[in-house]
């Protein structure tokens, strides 16, 4: 199953294990069983520390298997063959099963290990899902920690049956004890938050009672990470306040034109760009968005920033790089199918609409790529443009014109989605030339027509343009004395991760200058 290459780095991971470790396989007779067995042999046969058992326990999928210790009846365990992007998820899980230490704060692995109310985890994932993985990893981690919790990673293209009977339409998907839990990414400290109650609240207070900052960052993309690092370099008091560290750098897949780095992903970015923020002394508060901006009462005063946790910042200067977001239809029906055939990330979703028909909405870049991605896996795609003409590169209409089932709709105006209570059975279109309404019959709907600007919590305090984004000046300054902003969420007339992280480094350059001159 593993080639020599991905054996060798596995094998010098085996090494850090401090405990033993059984693989227990569940298997049937089928092809992916197969692969199960074969993959966790090869895992066995690089470490002494490894031992493969069968079980034929009638109560787990087939084919799945744990990872346990010895004796151990608890573990993580994996419905599927976790290859693709969960192969990371398992060389964690098989680390933190063994003892390996996990990097996330020890404040916050105490805060697991303390939750004592039984909790069984499930999550589907989809090979091609860059957003599962955080989650799959978080739980796993979580289970592996605590003997109160249980997780089991479910490939949703394996187990199709469950993903239909438990209306399954977006990855990741999770439930707890049966209960839908949550769709999209997560990240550790959130998943932990919804399960403790009390810890929003004990994390707020903790954050209130802060030292006054000389520069706060607010947001935590490629603008928000460039501006905490020139910031930090200029041996000034720096923190940062981000919903995630990476924004919606994570949610891309490919990125070929970051300079000097022939290419990526949105995952790997963002995980290069939190480590070079850790290199420096800034304090990151994950979790945190902004509510309410105050500016400072005198000149030279603290600026105050309220986050929707209910914590209180203070600052000299502020740096607002609060980026973006998915721009919706807004049209009936949308709200109450998504995540039941209403879907952003073609990438994540798309293997679970197999075999059925599409629309996707939007014929720019981001649209027509989604498109292309979808026709290999789905049975036909429709693109809905707005616009007489789409607006993607030549290059990728020409790739859309060489695919048999992709079918586009020029002038076309999306008015409903159709759905029959569950999930969504088709979606409804006026064409814009003729005002003459069509219906299409389809299972999912994959919306790609830009952003919005994250700045509703500003209106009244900083000035903003007719399409919500902040106003600035060439050196990020807002009309507020004190506070700038950088990136998506303002006027700038490209939204481009170099052109942020750029617009980042401007900004704290600004902040460092009104600092010296008040």
């Amino acid at each position: 199953m593993l080639d020599a290459n991905l054996k060798t780095q596995l094998k010098a991971y085996l090494e850090r294990l401090q405990k033993p470790l059984e693989l227990v396989a569940t298997l049937d007779d089928s092809k992916a069983a197969g692969e199960v067995k074969s993959l966790l042999a090869d895992i066995a046969a690089l470490s002494d520390k490894i031992t493969v058992v069968e079980a034929n326990d009638l109560n787990v999928r087939k084919p799945s298997f744990l990872i346990t210790n010895p004796g151990v009846d608890s573990g993580v365990r994996f419905a599927g063959v976790p290859l693709g992007h969960e192969f990371t998820s398992l060389v964690l899980a098989l680390l933190h099963v063994g003892g390996h230490p996990s990097k996330e704060s020890a404040d916050l692995l105490e805060q697991v290990k303390a939750i004592d109310t039984p909790l069984h985890f499930e999550t589907y994932y989809s090979l091609s899902c860059h957003n599962c993985p955080d989650v799959v990893q978080a739980l796993n981690l979580m289970s592996a920690l605590n003997p109160h919790i249980t997780h089991t990673a479910i490939d949703g293209g394996l187990f199709q049956d469950e993903i239909k009977d438990r209306e399954v339409m977006g990855v990741p998907t999770v439930f707890v004890n049966g209960e839908r839990f949550g769709q999209g990414r997560m990240e550790l400290a959130e998943i932990v938050a919804k399960v403790d109650t009390g810890a929003a609240a004990r994390e707020a207070a903790k954050i209130s009672a802060k030292e006054a900052f000389d520069v706060l960052v607010v947001g935590g993309g490629p603008a928000g990470a460039a501006a905490a690092i020139y910031a930090a370099r200029k041996g000034i008091r720096t923190g940062i306040a981000a919903e995630r560290l990476g924004g919606q750098v994570l949610d891309t897949v490919d990125i070929e034109n970051f300079i000097s780095v022939s290419k990526t992903d949105g995952p790997k970015l963002a995980a290069a760009m939190a480590a070079h923020i850790r290199d420096y002394e800034v304090d990151v508060m994950n979790q945190q968005t902004g509510a309410k901006l105050v500016p400072a009462a005198t000149e030279g005063g603290l600026i105050e920033v309220h986050t929707a946790s209910g914590a209180v910042l203070k600052s000299k200067t502020v740096i607002l790089s609060t980026g973006a977001r998915w721009r919706n239809m807004n049209v009936p029906g949308e709200e109450q199918y998504r995540t039941k055939g209403v879907t952003f990330c073609p990438h994540c979703d798309g293997p679970l609409f197999k075999g059925k028909d599409v629309a996707v909405i939007g014929g720019g870049n981001s649209g027509v790529e989604a498109a292309i991605d979808l026709a290999g896996l789905v049975k036909s795609v429709a693109v809905l443009e707005f616009a007489g003409e789409l607006k993607a590169d030549a290059v990728l209409q020409k790739k859309l014109a060489s695919l048999p089932n992709v079918k586009v709709i020029l002038n076309a105006q999306t008015t409903e989605v159709n759905g029959d209570g569950k999930k969504v059975t088709g979606i409804t279109y006026k064409d814009r030339t003729t005002d003459q309404v069509h219906q299409l019959a389809l299972e999912g709907i994959f919306v790609q027509i830009g952003l919005l600007p994250n700045t509703d919590w500003l209106k009244g305090t900083v000035n903003l343009t007719r399409f919500g984004e902040i106003e600035i000046d060439a050196k990020g300054h807002t009309n507020v004395p004190g506070v700038f902003a950088a990136g998506d969420c303002t006027n700038v007339p490209y939204k481009q991760i170099i052109i942020a992280a750029g617009a980042g480094a401007t900004a704290a350059l600004s902040a460092f200058d009104h600092l010296i001159r008040h």
